[in-house]
């Protein structure tokens, strides 16, 4: 069967379950994308490893790289390989002294553990038939998608301008330690945009 390659092209609160959130994969060849739902704490593991956060302890999916990586275990990719009553199945196929290793795995622990690793999603054309969508109309979707949005970060950070540098590098630190990394993140941002308009 033909592999299509993804990537993580989005990662959103989920318009259909308020408390989850939503991963977005986008064939890299192609118009297609992936939306498939996960939970909040699969969301921050995922998140944290794009934004190149370090964590003060290691996260789960960390601890289980490091374990892998000790173990002489090299992830090559991630397959999402089936989906069935709407629930996406994944694999990680793994390397050790030549020989493949295949490991079932929920696809929000699969991708986390693809982002932290840098290596590449496949999944099959049936998934795609099955649950992808084609992007039709792209500016109005987006439109309609980031209004709300961009008044929400607008408003956090017009609340987090008030804060000098040093606050915001204490209150940083408080964030991280507390592992409230989606806070840290709208805080690093910030500290980003500073050292942007200054130079």
């Amino acid at each position: 069967m033909k592999k299509i390659e993804l990537d993580i092209v989005a990662l959103s609160h989920s318009v259909t379950q308020s408390h989850n959130y939503a991963v977005v994969l986008g064939e890299q060849e192609g118009s297609r994308r992936l939306p498939i739902v996960i939970g909040g704490f699969e969301a921050q593991a995922i998140a944290v490893a794009m934004e190149r956060m370090t964590p003060n302890r290691p996260l789960t999916h960390d601890l289980f790289k490091n374990a892998l990586e000790t173990f002489e275990v090299e992830l090559k990719e991630v397959i999402i390989n089936n989906l069935l009553d709407g629930i996406f199945y994944a694999r990680l196929i793994c390397h050790k002294n030549g020989e493949i290793i295949e490991i079932d795995s929920r696809t929000s622990d699969a991708l986390a553990m693809a982002v932290r690793f840098e290596c590449p999603i496949f999944t099959y054309e049936f998934i795609l038939d099955a649950a992808g969508v084609i992007l039709e109309e792209p500016e109005e979707n987006a439109a309609a998608v980031k209004t709300p949005k961009k008044r929400k970060k607008k408003a956090k950070a017009s609340a987090l301008s008030s804060y000098s540098d040093e606050d915001l590098t204490k209150m940083l630190d408080e964030v991280l330690g507390e592992e409230n990394y989606e806070r840290a993140a709208e805080i690093r941002d910030e500290l980003k945009k500073r050292n942007i308009e200054e130079t």
